[in-house]
């Protein structure tokens, strides 16, 4: 809904009735993930839940659910041979659940787009089928909550799991049975996390920054640029990050949030910022901790590293030289090569060309 939610909150605050489809399962090489959505508002459509393979089919579908009233969960699978029967021709599976959205259907989308616009992390908690109210919503946030899936139980089990989710970023469907039992699969529940974007900490504000702080934008982080240098560190030379920060990178990192889903990113390659910097980060939950440099910087790096006392386990979370080899040599070239490592890492790719690989393109996650 995230990609949607600047037009659907428009015709909601208009007091409009329109149709909602959002992707809440995929199997196999399915083209958007879930929670990708496509709203519809009489001839008009935004978003997309396929990148075009069965839009019609959900166009069409949200106009009766709209008119009708009660939601529907649809599953689309691969085309036949005919040319013109729905479904993916790429192979893979995708359930789509269609509602109907007005203030009267969703009087907390209001809440929630402020909770979204502010970094705050919630959640939206629907049931998909089985024994309980189809279409029935569940609103949470880290401290509180608002509506209900059916019985206390169920809305306290949902709570628990939405709340994990939100932390990890993750959304997906959850079974239960119908008083929240996790060891039954009555009911499916979907949980749509609308987590605030994921940190990338760039230390160094040299042109290969300004190209990494772009990237990662582009990859929907949010960016911030730390140099210890004010005539260096501005908002003019790094546009595309969210802060720019004059500090030492080892004091900023020392008092800055780090999670699991962190990318620190050290750019520097000058002994005096890197080694105080990466005995911070590599002690830290981070998800991601890579350093610029040379194979004979990376050398004399790991030597001071463990001169202040950085275990083997630590020294091996750092990746260094940074990126995949992709042979960058530009700023933007070696801005591509850390996104291609960065995405690798998240959904376990081999970095090899697809040319080379069989089986299915999309892992499982």
């Amino acid at each position: 809904m995230r990609d949607v939610l600047s037009q659907i909150i428009r015709w909601w605050e208009a007091g409009e009735s329109f149709g909602l489809a959002t992707v809440v399962n995929t199997f196999r090489s399915a083209p958007r993930p879930p929670g990708a959505s496509m709203a519809v508002l009489r001839s008009e459509a935004v978003g997309s839940v396929s990148g075009g393979c069965v839009e019609g089919a959900v166009y069409e579908l949200a106009g009766e659910v709209v008119a009708s009233g009660p939601p529907v969960l649809q599953r689309y699978g691969v085309s036949d041979d005919d040319a013109f029967t729905v479904g993916l021709t790429c192979g893979g599976i995708i359930d789509i659940f269609v509602e109907k959205i007005s203030r009267e259907t969703f009087p907390e989308l209001g809440e929630i787009a402020a909770s979204i616009d502010k970094h705050e992390p919630v959640a939206v908690a629907t049931i998909l089928s089985g024994p309980g109210t189809v279409g029935a919503r569940r609103v949470i946030w880290p401290d509180r909550s608002s509506g209900s899936l059916g019985s206390e139980r169920l809305d306290q089990a949902v709570d628990d799991d939405a709340r994990g989710m939100l932390a990890q970023g993750s959304t997906g469907v959850r079974r239960y049975g119908a008083a929240g039992e996790r060891r039954l699969d009555d009911l499916q529940v979907f949980v749509h996390s609308f987590a605030p974007p994921p940190r990338m900490l760039v230390f160094g504000a040299i042109d290969f920054a300004a190209a990494v702080a772009r990237i990662g934008k582009f990859l929907g982080y949010h960016v911030v640029v730390c140099d210890a240098r004010p005539v260096f560190a501005t908002t003019k030379r790094f546009p595309d990050a969210d802060e720019v920060i004059v500090k030492w990178p080892h004091d900023y990192l020392s008092e800055a949030h780090v999670d699991e889903r962190t990318v620190i990113c050290v750019l520097t390659h000058d002994p005096k910022f890197d080694v105080p910097l990466l005995e911070v980060a590599l002690r830290t939950d981070a998800g991601y901790v890579g350093a610029m440099g040379s194979r004979r910087t990376h050398e004399d790096r790991m030597a001071r590293l463990r001169e202040v006392g950085l275990s083997e386990s630590e020294l091996a979370r750092l990746r260094s030289p940074i990126g995949l080899d992709l042979g960058s040599r530009t700023p933007e070239e070696t801005a591509v090569s850390i996104a291609a490592e960065l995405i690798q890492l998240r959904w376990g790719g081999s970095g090899r060309p697809l040319t080379d690989t069989d089986g299915r393109i999309h892992r499982d996650i």
